[in-house]
Formats: C-alpha cells, sequence, structure tokens
C-alpha cells in the first residue's frame, strides 16, 4: 500500500448543534519519519464523545483536514534516526494529547490539546498509518489485544486523572460513586476503583447497565431516573461507613444537589464531563460541608504511563461495546457514532483497521 487511508469529516452549511458533519475517507502518501521520530501502522482505534462533538461542530478548532479520533493502537513499522525509546516491530499505543508533560495540577503550558480533528493536532488515529515522535508512543500492555488497547487511551487518562489524583479516594474501603456506568470513563474508573480495593457504587438509567456494572465489581447502584436516588442509594452503604469518600462524574445537573446529602464532610466531587448541560448549581450547602468540585481534563504524560502501568500490573481489560471492521467501512462506522448519540453502548465503539501491508500484527 503506498497510500494511507485518513478518516475525515466534510464541511456542510449548519448551526453547531443542529449541523451533522458526514464522514469521508481520504488518501495521502505514507510518510517518511525523519529524526525521533515512529511510523505507526494503526491497527486499531476508538471513538470517544468528543468525536460526535466534533461532528456536530460543538468543539473548538475543527479543522477538516485533520484525521479524526484520538485513540489508537498499532505496531512501528519504520523509525528515524536516534530512536531510542522504542523499535521496528513493537506493538505500541499513542499517547491521545500532547502539551502536558507532568505538572500534577494542569498542562505547563498553552500547546495542550487533545489528538485527532482539530487545527491544534494532527495525530488523529483514523488513519492506516501515524507518524509521531517516540515520545508520543508508549508500549501497549501485554495482556491486551490490538481492540482493548486501542480503547484505553483516553478514557483511562482521563478516569485515572478524576480517581487516583483528583479524587483522594483511591484506597482499600473507601466509598465511590461513579455517574452515568455504560459510558467508557465511568466504566474504567469503576474497574481502576475496584482494582485499588474501593467499594464502587454506580448510577444509570437502564437495570440492564447495573446489572452489568455489578458483574465488573460495583457494590450496588440506582436508576438516575428515580427522584430519590440518593435515598436509595444512601440505604446501600455500609453501615459502619455510611457515606461517600468521592463522586466521580459526567453528568453535571442535579449532582452537587444529590450529592451533598450523601458525601461525607470534605468530601470530593470530581467532575471530567457535563452532559446534562453546560452549567450546574453550586450550593451553599456544599460550601458548609466543606465540598470539593475538582475539574478534570484528560491529563499528563505521566500520568498515562502510570496507569498503563497500572493496567499492566492489575491486567484491566476496557470494556469493549462494539466492533466494526475496514476503516472505509463508513456505513458500520456510522452505526457505532449512533449508538453513542443514542446512548446505547456498555463500553467502548472500535473501529478495526484492515491493512493489506505485510507488518507485525496482534490482532
Amino acid at each position: 500500500m503506498s497510500v494511507s487511508r485518513e478518516l475525515l469529516i466534510q464541511h456542510v452549511e449548519g448551526k453547531p448543534g443542529k449541523v451533522y458533519y458526514p464522514l469521508i475517507i481520504r488518501e495521502s502518501p505514507v510518510p517518511t519519519p525523519a529524526a525521533g521520530e515512529v511510523l505507526v501502522r494503526y491497527k486499531a482505534a476508538a471513538l470517544n464523545h468528543r468525536d460526535l462533538f466534533i461532528r456536530q461542530s460543538l468543539y473548538p478548532g475543527i479543522d477538516f483536514n485533520k484525521a479524526l479520533l484520538a485513540d489508537g493502537y498499532g505496531v512501528v513499522v519504520s523509525v528515524g534516526s536516534g530512536v531510542s525509546r522504542v523499535k521496528v516491530g513493537d506493538p505500541v499505543i499513542a499517547a491521545p494529547m500532547r502539551g502536558w508533560a507532568s505538572d500534577p495540577v494542569g498542562p505547563e503550558g498553552s500547546e495542550f490539546h487533545v489528538s485527532g480533528g482539530t487545527k491544534a493536532s494532527d495525530s488523529g488515529t483514523g488513519r492506516d498509518y501515524g507518524l509521531l515522535s517516540e515520545d508520543d508512543v508508549e508500549p501497549a500492555p501485554a495482556h491486551l489485544t490490538a481492540v482493548e488497547a486501542a480503547a484505553l487511551p483516553l478514557v483511562g487518562l482521563t478516569g485515572w486523572r478524576a480517581l487516583v489524583t483528583k479524587s483522594g479516594a483511591a484506597a482499600p474501603g473507601k466509598n465511590i460513586l461513579v455517574t452515568g456506568i455504560g459510558g467508557g470513563v465511568a466504566l474504567i474508573v469503576l474497574q481502576l476503583a475496584v482494582a485499588h480495593g474501593a467499594n464502587v457504587y454506580v448510577t444509570s438509567g437502564s437495570p440492564d447497565k447495573l446489572e452489568r456494572a455489578k458483574q465488573l465489581g460495583a457494590k450496588g447502584g440506582v436508576s438516575y431516573k428515580s427522584d430519590t436516588w440518593e435515598k436509595e442509594l444512601k440505604a446501600q452503604l455500609p453501615k459502619d461507613r455510611p457515606f461517600l469518600d468521592a463522586i466521580i462524574d459526567g453528568a453535571g445537573g442535579a449532582i452537587v444537589s444529590k450529592g451533598v446529602k450523601l458525601l461525607r464532610t470534605g468530601g470530593v466531587i470530581s467532575q471530567y464531563g457535563m452532559t446534562v448541560g453546560p452549567k450546574m448549581d453550586w450550593l451553599m450547602s456544599a460550601v458548609l460541608a466543606n465540598i470539593d468540585l475538582r475539574g478534570v481534563t484528560m491529563g499528563s504524560r505521566q500520568e498515562f504511563r502510570d496507569m498503563l502501568k497500572f493496567v499492566g500490573e492489575h491486567k484491566i481489560k476496557p470494556v469493549i461495546s462494539k466492533t466494526v471492521k475496514g476503516l472505509d467501512n463508513l456505513d458500520a462506522i456510522e452505526g457505532l457514532f449512533n449508538d453513542m448519540h443514542e446512548g446505547k453502548q456498555f463500553g467502548k465503539l472500535v473501529i478495526e483497521i484492515d491493512s493489506a501491508v505485510d507488518t507485525p500484527s496482534r490482532l
């Protein structure tokens, strides 16, 4: 194959939130790595909600000439001079962001961005080949398949920062609530927290998702469709620790008014998203209870490496909702976006990128 296919969106007229940019495939020459660079042949790439927001023109800095998707697993097929961290044949995971090295507070400068689909990034993983700095790939945990490895980066990093760095509750015996179970971040937080020995409770609008979460180690759960879900959850908490230490939330809405009734004094709400709406109330009752609200957006490269190490040590496998085969199988990929838009998924949605190239593969 002398060309690399890229998954892009096509511009059409429409207002943000009303428009839905169609998917297209473009072919471009396979690049050659320069000094310090590696050429990765992608084997699988995964969707995130930001890709849906990009298609709806609800994400900043959209670029119609940049490949979509932030999550990808592949194999190194060529290296430039001076590369020492990886070699040809190594299975790797691409870092889903750039511009944040190690500061636990936040990005060190103004160059932080998430990979794929924007003016700031030409590192989208929805393509056959990716040209990356050797510092922007990490060895894939050996126990993961290509699909599982591709499903891990963005949600794993976000979940790690939300739970480990921000919540202060990643420890044995702590009580944690994870809202909206079924999404990729919520599920990996559940798995990470269980591996840390915490007691995890979940919310969902689906009884089936609540049961599946219990199979993954959740101690209990309630339907957020109930007006009194906080009372129902309180009744499930241990008698010797009848409160939550932290809430890991991606929805927003009434989480503060409900959560303050469950959290211990000085408890934490670790917020990585607000899918219910872009605003939520901060109440005086939360102030009086010394509740901390902590925002989470992705994380640093150091947190990414720490997360991958923990996942490898504990043999954690991301939950996969559905996979489709073929980067140019646009109808099937459209189906993945539909599942995400309708909230049908339980776990990650992944594209297996077919290859006509004779390169090492773990698929």
